[in-house]
């Protein structure tokens, strides 16, 4: 809810870019421009930490209507979740800055796929954000990837997903929801 109506935003002007430019390519890198808002800033006025997650959530908006997923999973009754993600900050954004954001997909393995989202400012990356997704059934179930490629096209031109990205994952993995996952700490 906190940034619903940039969401809205995106999601229309990815709706018309799609109508101009035509389908965005799987393997392309996704750009749209932001502004940091007051909203977005913190009590040492620079972008909240935990905000740069949310924005990163409109990359992938913009990345899902432009490349026809949206469309495609919305038809079937399947939606996306976060698994995991992991964030690395390099430079501070302010009040009022403009960046870009940059969206691409990294690749999958054999239960997720990977995307990775920069904030980038006169082409230098200021943050970089590495996202581990899956997709479920309204009706309940996980959608395979068989079932996603085939509703989607799966493209030639996959880059392998880095082996740390792979490593990073089923480090950072927390039990099936189906198995116990007490808090105890050591």
């Amino acid at each position: 809810m906190n940034v619903m109506w940039r969401t809205f935003l995106v999601m229309f002007l990815a709706r018309r870019r799609l109508r101009r430019e035509g389908l965005l390519s799987p393997t392309a890198v996704g750009r749209i421009t932001l502004t940091t808002l007051p909203t977005d800033i913190d009590i040492l006025g620079h972008m909240n930490n935990g905000r740069y997650l949310s924005l990163f959530d409109l990359g992938r908006w913009d990345m899902m209507l432009r490349s026809g997923m949206f469309q495609a999973m919305n038809a079937r009754g399947w939606y996306p979740v976060v698994s995991s993600e992991t964030i690395t900050f390099r430079k501070s954004l302010n009040l009022w800055q403009r960046f870009v954001l940059e969206t691409r997909f990294l690749g999958h393995d054999d239960r997720a796929v990977y995307l990775e989202h920069r904030a980038v400012v006169n082409g230098e990356v200021y943050t970089r954000a590495i996202i581990r997704a899956r997709f479920l059934k309204k009706s309940g179930g996980i959608v395979t990837h068989e079932e996603l490629f085939g509703a989607l096209g799966y493209p030639d031109d996959l880059p392998d997903v880095d082996p740390w990205v792979h490593d990073w994952a089923e480090a950072s993995k927390l039990p099936s929801t189906k198995s116990e996952a007490p808090s105890v700490w050591n």
